[in-house]
């Protein structure tokens, strides 16, 4: 495991380049940073400044090195390198309320943006009038678009979304690619055609990913729940598990035969634990923790630590005085961040990532007690994200976790095995 420090605010949301030599990161408000790696240190490189709100989201496309971004003032942009210059071209979403996540499709060849007014746009670039357009996927979305994830295809996107479904949609672009084959989840993809839906769960989705092949799909929500579907099954719900934690759940990736997830429950620690699928009993088991605390001789707090403590984790605990974990805040990718009586609120997107015996990896926050509200506004700043760093879904080797305290991770998943006597990733 590594550990590099960026800053001292939250990382809202970052995306890696082709070779990983360079992260882009949103530092908790309007900007973009760039990031390169040189040697053992990291140096920033490009400062992308053109919108005018919090950045919720960021993919950046490996074969055509073009970034798009979101935010919460409504638009998207995709920005192109020229020389050493990164331009951006504005995306006119047509939506009135905050884009919320955003994903390139694996073509490249357009992307789509979940909002909080209730769809989903698919924007492609208009060759004649050289610009980018979108078409909007509406029924039967009933609240914020908080997850997207792409088929392998390049057609099929799955969205999870505050209404409590999971719910695949055919994002068949004509002007864009040819007609698409039949797939598991169905054979007429016309766009905007729903294709699967979930029933529904008591909490928003917060994360969705679909596996390495393309027949499953699994997705975290609110109400501490993981499940998964698989289409060679008639699309049966073949497992859900509930955490156990109260409410928080935030962030899955997962592909293949293997899941990784993230649950930002109320009051846990920071650290990724693993979950692991049992394909032939349709059982999710817990499977241990791949970042353990080291043991440290407590002490009395001083006066100033407490009241510390009670602004930053709603506590004044001295067992929870100082974290052991490699991150020392939440592993998030969502919207949070509100002070609301020295508590933060938590929740809303992420990814799905690798892909082995569907395992499923989930962390937690010790920052306290969560603040929980179903009324209150999802247009919040969104705070870390899990995301593959080597291997792809396929044969994930590598992680990377961003969080609150404004620093990033990159986990080995050979290391993290032969950490865990009772861990084996196939």
């Amino acid at each position: 495991m590594a550990y590099h420090s960026f800053l001292l605010e939250p990382i809202s949301c970052h995306a890696w380049n082709k070779d990983r030599t360079q992260i882009a990161l949103c530092p908790n408000n309007h900007e973009v940073h760039i990031y390169r790696k040189d040697g053992s240190k990291w140096s920033k490189v490009h400062e992308l400044k053109e919108h005018n709100g919090q950045v919720t989201g960021i993919d950046w496309a490996p074969e055509s090195n073009r970034l798009v971004t979101c935010g919460t003032d409504r638009n998207a942009y995709v920005w192109t390198l020229k020389g050493n210059v990164w331009k951006p071209t504005l995306v006119i979403l047509r939506i009135n309320r905050a884009a919320r996540c955003v994903k390139w499709s694996p073509k490249e060849n357009k992307f789509a943006v979940g909002s909080g007014s209730r769809l989903i746009s698919i924007c492609y670039f208009e060759q004649e009038n050289d610009w980018w357009v979108c078409k909007h996927i509406k029924k039967p979305i009933r609240s914020t678009v908080l997850s997207l994830d792409w088929h392998p295809n390049n057609v099929l996107l799955a969205a999870g979304s505050c209404d409590f479904k999971c719910r695949i949609f055919s994002a068949y672009i004509k002007e864009v690619e040819e007609r698409p084959s039949p797939t598991p989840w169905g054979s007429k993809m016309p766009f905007g055609e729903l294709m699967f839906e979930s029933s529904s769960s008591c909490g928003w989705v917060h994360s969705i990913c679909f596996s390495a092949s393309g027949t499953r799909v699994a997705w975290v929500s609110h109400d501490s729940t993981l499940c998964l579907a698989d289409a060679n099954k008639k699309m049966a719900l073949v497992a859900a598990v509930s955490l156990g934690w109260g409410h928080g759940v935030d962030g899955a990736l997962g592909a293949g035969r293997k899941v990784l997830s993230r649950a930002v429950p109320q009051g846990h620690d920071c650290c990724p634990m693993l979950f692991t699928y049992e394909e032939s009993q349709g059982t999710l088991t817990f499977g241990g923790k791949l970042d353990v605390p080291k043991q440290s001789s407590q002490r009395g707090l001083t006066a100033r630590e407490r009241f510390q403590n009670l602004d930053k984790k709603a506590s004044s605990d001295t067992t929870n005085a100082s974290l052991e974990t490699l991150h020392k805040n939440s592993i998030r990718h969502g919207p949070g961040g509100e002070r609301v009586e020295g508590r933060a609120w938590l929740g809303h997107p992420g990814v799905l990532v690798p892909g082995h015996p569907l395992a499923v990896l989930v962390s937690g926050p010790g920052a306290g007690a969560v603040l929980v509200h179903p009324q209150v506004s999802l247009d919040l700043p969104v705070h870390g994200q899990i995301s593959v760093l080597a291997g792809g879904k396929a044969n994930c080797s590598q992680f990377c976790t961003t969080g609150m305290d404004g620093g990033m991770s990159i986990w080995d998943v050979k290391s993290l095995e032969s950490a865990l006597k009772d861990l084996k990733i196939k």
